[in-house]
């Protein structure tokens, strides 16, 4: 791959994984949009092992203090915040390891890929963002997250399987039916997406092993610091904006392009 390819590939990635606007629908339109080749899997794990880096640094007080708490979990105390928070991460992210293992399995990934799919998760996925940002209450912040929210958060991320979707808009959606505010909301999502991230690499890293060469890890090294890049500006942006800017932005963006790929797929 050339360098503004591999470029092109980790900067969508990283400056869609945490905005709720779908980097797995933006990777899958980039071929068909751009006419290049599919970057492949070796490149797919590499873009989101550097997101995985931006997200843990940015984070990393929080993310501290889970490592913390997984310790005392694996000895089955739950009697810290580090430990209580460690199992509402893990509750929230077996239910999209199962079913993200079943697509897989099944081979329902590649049937899902495609322009109509993505179009139609886009605006509908976007429009129920902004449903549920303008009548979500704003009585709960990141410290009150309950094991309970966590279950339904991480079944909410299950749809993120679908192209279009986006895992951080979804996630988000969850948050704010449950009453948390905007900033909460995200913070919960970004940090539900450090487990995920991780289990989406290793799933992907088995068939990336059987077939990686020289070649192939040079680039992905190249693709992952550059998605580490832009992945941590996105985030920083987004998490400051979020002080005074709603999430309709990003829903104006999803209902666009959706409309856009609807025309494109039904013309």
């Amino acid at each position: 791959m050339t360098l503004f390819h591999l470029f092109l590939v980790a900067a969508i990635q990283g400056l869609t994984e945490f905005l709720p606007v779908s980097s797995s629908g933006h990777l899958v339109l980039l071929p068909a949009i751009t006419g290049r080749p599919d970057q492949g899997l070796a490149i797919d794990v590499a873009v989101h092992v550097g997101t995985l880096f931006a997200v843990v640094l940015y984070f990393w007080a929080d993310v501290k203090i889970a490592l913390q708490g997984s310790l005392r979990l694996l000895r089955g105390r739950v009697d810290t915040q580090g430990a209580f928070l460690a199992l509402c991460l893990v509750a929230a992210t077996i239910p999209v390891v199962i079913a993200g293992t079943v697509v897989k399995l099944a081979g329902l990934d590649d049937m899902l890929r495609s322009v109509t799919v993505i179009g139609w998760a886009m605006l509908g996925f976007g429009i129920v963002l902004y449903w549920a940002d303008k009548t979500g209450a704003y009585d709960r912040t990141a410290t009150d997250w309950r094991l309970r929210d966590a279950v339904t958060m991480g079944l909410a991320q299950m749809l993120a399987l679908i192209p279009g979707t986006s895992r951080s808009g979804i996630t988000i959606t969850a948050a704010r039916r449950l009453g948390y505010d905007r900033e909460s909301s995200a913070k919960l999502a970004m940090l539900m997406s450090i487990p995920t991230i991780a289990a989406s690499g290793v799933l992907l890293g088995f068939d990336v092993v059987q077939e990686a060469d020289w070649a192939v890890a040079r680039d992905g090294l190249i693709a992952a610091v550059f998605a580490f890049a832009s992945a941590l500006l996105a985030l920083s942006i987004m998490m400051r904006l979020l002080h005074s800017v709603s999430f309709t932005p990003y829903v104006i963006y999803r209902v666009i392009l959706g409309i856009a790929l609807l025309i494109y797929a039904y013309t």
